[in-house]
């Protein structure tokens, strides 16, 4: 049985991905006691009582530093993986555990994608990428090959980065942005090329 902490339009993916691969899905966890129900599956304000050893868990929240904080704080129990079957997975990539892949999905031969991070719809990540955990690829971002993603980045919808590139730490892509530079820890970028307008230290 998985349980999905996180009730927000996020989890409506994460449910279907996991009612796709045949998932049990026991209910979900969401601190806004308002919510109630999502698609038909119960929503409660505290963890489960059964046996976490039996179960799985996926935090379903789009917010990278909110993923980070739930999963420090759920370290004793096991996350699952999953994957979309319109998804096309080399053999030869890994992916951590908590991540999710959405619809629509390349990822190319030995890329390396960490724990509880999203790889959303139609994402395109090649050859050889690291992506460190918590970080979010936007629908329609494409990675060039050997591209480094640090912890906790926002890659924005439609963005491009070209091969090579190292983005750090905590950095924001924003939404349709060309990289042909490296990106440095905290930094916000914007633009063809892109540019940084803000950068904030950790």
């Amino acid at each position: 049985m998985i349980y999905l902490y996180g009730a927000s339009g996020h989890a409506k993916v994460v449910i279907e991905i996991a009612e796709q691969n045949g998932h049990t899905i026991g209910g979900l966890i969401d601190a806004n006691p308002a919510i109630t129900a999502l698609l038909g599956y119960t929503v409660s304000a505290q963890l489960p009582k059964d046996d976490y050893a039996s179960n799985v868990f996926l935090i379903s929240i789009g917010n990278n530093r909110i993923r980070k904080q739930i999963a420090q704080e759920m370290a004793s129990v096991h996350f699952e993986m999953l994957a979309h079957r319109q998804a096309a997975i080399s053999q030869r990539a890994t992916i951590d555990e908590g991540t999710v892949i959405m619809a629509g999905v390349s990822v190319n031969s030995e890329v390396s994608i960490g724990r509880h991070c999203i790889i959303n719809t139609n994402a395109s990540i090649d050859h050889d990428c690291s992506i460190a955990d918590f970080v979010h690829i936007s629908p329609n971002a494409a990675l060039a090959g050997n591209v480094t993603i640090g912890e906790g980045t926002h890659i924005g919808i439609g963005a491009c980065v070209i091969q090579g590139i190292k983005i750090g730490k905590w950095c924001t892509i924003g939404a349709g942005a060309v990289i042909i530079r490296d990106v440095p820890d905290g930094a916000t970028v914007v633009g063809n090329p892109g540019r940084i307008i803000k950068q904030k230290s950790e």
